[in-house]
């Protein structure tokens, strides 16, 4: 008898369980969300059916979903809200290879690889302008300016990560700063405007909102430990954040209370983009040796009780309640 389960046997047992209250539900999100991103003919058409092919798991969409049916029903509005996040979303990971000259994005070609950066800014600027057309669907003027803000936090967020490559400073604070400008502010956009597409009183919007806060924290606090393991299911090289001119949670941890002289000259080559593979493997190796890794998973560990909370106090269906904990323990367990 088999006595093992496989990655994908275990990120399906998650995904089952988080689909399942919303399953027809989520099934009407792909149908509006393919739709959005359909053209008649032409370049552009080209270009969005190459999006539309490497979908993700559609965890953002989900957790809108999830929290709409938590605190009442899923409705147009949350639906189209659900669209025009995702769409906003999408825009600026088209944008985002642009800046960071990605040949990649989940196991295949950028845009901007497959065809050119004009070509990727252009593609990312239209799906940007039907994010705008669908989130106006909504008739909410509270949702409008949500999506609207969280752009601007996004791009801030990028702009802020960009000036801290230039900064000599190695943070802590400046690290928790920017992933709450990017990742975290997506899922904390999807929380809350799940809750206010459902009703939701102000005291749970908020309560959703840091929800979905933490969940984003978490979940880009892991995709940084991937960067220090070599592995095709992640999709991208050992220190490829460290060739970008990144330093992520478990290099800081390691730098700052180690206080290596030798390794911060090297933190300081990954900030001028003029390290080599070499010395980031080597900085690399520090940070295994010196336990950033076991930091950053404490880290981790620390917000998901916070987001339990969450779980425990505010979800009351038991179906919705059990989905929810799936999510979050996906988020923080998964391997890719």
């Amino acid at each position: 008898m088999r006595i093992f389960v496989t990655k994908f046997e275990r990120d399906m047992d998650y995904l089952s369980l988080i689909k399942k209250p919303i399953y027809s539900e989520l099934e009407d999100f792909t149908k509006l969300f393919n739709q959005s991103l359909s053209h008649d003919s032409g370049l552009l058409s080209q270009a969005l059916e190459h999006i539309r092919k490497r979908a993700g798991k559609r965890m953002r969409p989900m957790l809108i979903l999830l929290i709409a049916k938590n605190f009442g029903d899923i409705t147009p509005v949350s639906q189209n809200a659900a669209v025009g996040l995702e769409l906003l979303h999408t825009a600026s990971l088209v944008h985002d290879d642009v800046v960071d000259e990605s040949g990649e994005r989940r196991g295949q070609a950028s845009v901007n690889a497959t065809y050119n950066n004009k070509v990727a800014v252009l593609v990312g600027d239209y799906i940007l302008s039907t994010a705008l057309l669908y989130v106006s669907y909504t008739h909410s003027e509270t949702i409008v300016r949500y999506l609207a803000q969280l752009g601007r936090t996004l791009s801030d967020g990028e702009i802020l990560q960009l000036s801290n490559i230039q900064n000599r400073e190695i943070s802590e604070k400046v690290y928790y700063e920017v992933i709450k400008q990017k990742t975290a502010a997506l899922f904390e956009a999807c929380a809350g405007i799940g809750a206010l597409s459902a009703h939701a009183s102000e005291s749970d919007v908020e309560a959703a909102k840091k929800f979905g806060q933490n969940l984003g924290i978490i979940f880009q606090i892991r995709d940084d430990i991937f960067d220090y393991y070599d592995s095709k299911e992640v999709g991208k090289p050992t220190g490829n954040d460290m060739s970008e001119g990144k330093l992520t949670l478990p290099v800081i941890y390691a730098l700052n209370s180690t206080g290596d002289k030798a390794m911060m000259e090297l933190a300081k080559k990954v900030k001028e983009h003029s390290i080599t593979a070499d010395e980031i493997a080597a900085l690399v190796a520090f940070t295994k040796q010196h336990g950033g890794i076991e930091y950053a998973d404490k880290c981790m560990w620390k917000f998901h009780a916070e987001a339990q909370k969450f779980i425990e106090e505010k979800v009351l269906n038991s179906e919705i309640k059990q989905a929810l904990q799936a999510y979050l323990d996906f988020v923080i367990e998964r391997k890719s």
